[in-house]
């Protein structure tokens, strides 16, 4: 594959479209970093591997080992200064991340 920026730059603020019912038309959004919340311990999912555990009998799913991806891809979280709605927007891998005051410019942009 070809060579990868390994820095990307995001806005603080940016003007796109707006989808809620309140709004429906171009607004400026506040650009943060979404981070995953706290894994639940009432998921239906972890409830069931947790009581398939359970007991005698070892691992009983298979654990992933073989990753191969050393980056994540970054997803923007989009907050609509009007109507408050959040929208997820995700960008390209990167290794480094930073929203930064102006609009940036050049390769390394989002």
């Amino acid at each position: 594959r070809g060579s990868r920026s390994s820095m990307v730059n995001a806005p603080k603020t940016l003007r796109t479209f707006c989808k809620a019912p309140k709004c429906k038309n171009h607004q400026v959004f506040k650009v943060t970093q979404y981070k995953a919340g706290k894994a639940s311990l009432v998921a239906q999912g972890k409830r069931r591997y947790d009581n398939k555990q359970a007991g005698f009998g070892g691992q009983t799913k298979p654990v992933f080992h073989k990753k191969a991806k050393t980056t994540k891809k970054i997803t923007l979280r989009l907050t609509c200064t009007n109507c408050k709605t959040v929208r997820l927007k995700p960008i390209k891998r990167a290794k480094h991340f930073e929203i930064c005051d102006k609009k940036p410019k050049g390769k390394g942009q989002y």
